[in-house]
């Protein structure tokens, strides 16, 4: 295997455990709800606790990527969140939990913007497909660690979900500091200095047109993902009548998908661009999100996950795109803002949902983002190939 293939599993199995974990907040919030009396507005507002602190970190994340090499900042995050993870599983209040939660959110958010630009480097003329590799292997992730986590919550406890994984973060640190080179763009980069003129060259770059659509579009689409990530598990439990266990086994079923989706709609993006690809992906998305609540059974919810999730695959298509509309020596500065607005927006959705939800609009909830989906469908519009 040459250098290249084992950076790609090294940053793959970063993000498997970074963003499997992350998505074993939504398993566990039952869990969490009973062991700290929170309702459906509080628990929400503790992912979006968890959501915003990873929004914050994008921006951070990549200035520190473009100053000291995207290698170092990958060890650093998963360094972070090896520590973050140790907290919340021996807290023994909400208040720590929150706190802990939002640390462990930052950590892994330093991951989210290196790991693109290091992969948009090394494969420069496939990183649709190398990204697209690199999120189905988040699909394992979030396929496996959540039911994991929902399973020994159910048999011991849900701090032990949280415990288990320190070790693996420990482990993947020191295998990406093994193989992926300390820096991995070029050794200049326009954010060595902060000066006016680095603004304004920033700035620049920031209002250009293409820029500022798929952005708009990441926001509205971020938000749904955010939302139903976050309440898919609750959801069919209060209102669908499902037990736990097989609301994770679904929530599972969710992500599993995306393990054939994200490659897919990567390779889609690589041959036919974003204005042919995102569409139909986004099309679908809006048809199994309105169908959603009248969907009545184990089998017919079987199959609407299947077509929901499609919302796994958007991310594919808008972030390749996104990652190489910015010149290489302000790439990861350009990403991480981006990443921060959107992430920052995005992270009021699971609160505002889990708000309806309360107030016993569970099902209108998902028409709402069905909505948001259908006008980033018509904003693709004005998307210029790249």
């Amino acid at each position: 295997m040459d250098g290249r293939g084992e950076i790609l599993i090294a940053v793959a199995a970063g993000w498997f455990l970074s963003i499997g974990v992350r998505l074993a907040y939504p398993v566990l919030l039952p869990y969490l709800r009973e062991s700290y009396g929170l309702d459906l507005t509080t628990a929400g507002f503790l992912l979006t606790v968890l959501w915003l602190w990873y929004a914050l970190g994008q921006l951070p994340g990549g200035l520190l990527a473009d100053r000291f090499g995207e290698g170092n900042v990958l060890v650093a995050s998963t360094a972070i969140s090896a520590i973050a993870l140790g907290l919340v599983a021996v807290a023994g209040s909400a208040p720590v939990v929150y706190f802990a939660t939002a640390a462990f959110g930052f950590g892994t958010a330093l991951y989210g913007v290196a790991r693109f630009t290091a992969l948009s480097n090394v494969f420069p003329d496939n990183d649709g497909t190398a990204i697209g590799i690199t999120m189905a292997a988040g699909q394992v992730g979030n396929t496996i660690l959540p039911l994991a986590a929902g399973g020994i919550a159910s048999a011991f406890a849900w701090q032990y979900g949280f415990g288990l994984v320190v070790p693996a973060f420990v482990a993947v640190a020191i295998g990406l500091r093994l193989v992926v080179p300390a820096r991995t763009s070029s050794a200049t980069s326009a954010v060595d200095s902060v000066s006016l003129e680095t603004a304004r060259y920033v700035a620049s770059q920031l209002r250009r047109p293409e820029i500022v659509t798929v952005t708009a579009i990441q926001i509205l689409t971020y938000c749904v993902w955010q939302a139903f990530t976050g309440f898919y598990p609750t959801y069919l439990i209060e209102s669908k009548g499902f037990s736990e266990g097989v609301a994770t086994g679904l929530f599972s079923a969710f992500f599993a998908t995306g393990i054939v989706v994200q490659p897919l709609t990567g390779r889609l993006y690589d041959r036919f661009g974003i204005r042919r690809a995102l569409p139909p992906v986004l099309g679908v998305i809006v048809a199994a999100l309105v169908a959603l609540p009248f969907l009545e059974g184990f089998w017919p919810l079987v199959v609407g996950t299947i077509f929901l999730s499609s919302i796994l695959g958007y991310g594919t298509i808008t972030l390749p795109y996104m990652t190489a509309a910015f010149p290489a020596d302000m790439q990861g500065t350009g990403l991480g803002f981006l990443r921060t607005v959107y992430m920052t927006t995005g992270a009021a959705s699971p609160v505002l949902f889990g708000a309806l939800a309360d107030r016993g609009y569970f099902d209108e909830g998902y028409f709402v983002l069905a909505s948001l989906v259908a006008v980033a469908v018509v904003l693709t519009w004005w998307l210029p190939e790249q």
